[in-house]
């Protein structure tokens, strides 16, 4: 894991309590060194602050995308909504406001591990009865010209390859196993990020706009005061 924060303190602290939940973490204190060793080691997930000296947090994010699908989590500063935006709009799968308590910052964490070693639902669960069933193991689906092969976890547009991050290919299967259904901001929320709590539904919002630039923009309707629909 790989921590990106210009704060000596803080930098020192999220270190130190990360380890002490068995996480392995590699620091720098700006946004260049931390794509220098981005670039010159393999790491699970990134953990990038906005305000970086150098390069920022935003630039940093846009950089690694470029390259990798690495999962993403931005920290801001409290109140400072424009950055947050920024920092999910250059591909960031999540966010956490500045200062944040360790167990909020470790729940995302898992989540965003969890998501990135994502399995296609259901796989080997037994369904209770009543349960509505999940998209079956190594299923290929088709939505016009969208394929999505739900074992191999790869997407499809008119038979090219589409690039997702697991937070983007999660919320796509979610999508694809409820065709034609509205699908409120909160249930994403809580189904695809796994928050256990009200969270910013903007992480919902810009994942959907990342979503529809690689798919067609038609692909996914809004349903205005709902939440989103995927089309059939």
């Amino acid at each position: 894991m790989l921590l990106v924060e210009d704060d000596d303190l803080m930098r020192r602290s999220f270190t130190v309590a990360l380890e002490r939940y068995g996480y392995e973490l590699k620091a720098a204190a700006d946004g260049l060194a931390g794509l220098e060793l981005f670039r010159d080691e393999s790491f699970d997930l990134l953990i990038l602050d906005v305000m970086l000296p150098g390069l920022d947090g935003i630039g940093l994010c846009r950089r690694v995308r470029e390259t990798s699908l690495v999962p993403v989590l931005m920290m801001s500063a409290r109140g400072d909504g424009l950055d947050v935006v920024a920092g999910l709009e250059a591909g960031a799968d999540d966010y956490v406001v500045k200062p944040v308590d360790t167990y909020v910052l470790v729940a995302r964490i898992r989540s965003l591990l969890r998501r990135a070693t994502y399995a296609p639902p259901g796989a080997g669960v037994e369904r209770a009865a009543g349960e509505e069933p999940p998209l079956p193991e190594g299923d290929v689906l088709v939505f016009g010209d969208l394929t999505i092969d739900t074992g191999g976890l790869e997407v499809f547009v008119s038979g090219s390859p589409v690039a997702l991050t697991p937070t983007e290919l999660k919320l796509l299967l979610e999508f694809a196993a409820h065709p034609g259904v509205v699908l409120e901001r909160h249930t994403l929320l809580r189904d695809v990020w796994d928050y256990g709590w009200d969270g910013d539904s903007r992480v919902v919002d810009l994942c959907v706009q990342r979503l529809r630039k690689k798919l067609g923009r038609e692909r996914i309707e809004t349903v205005r005061g709902f939440g989103y629909k995927f089309r059939r």
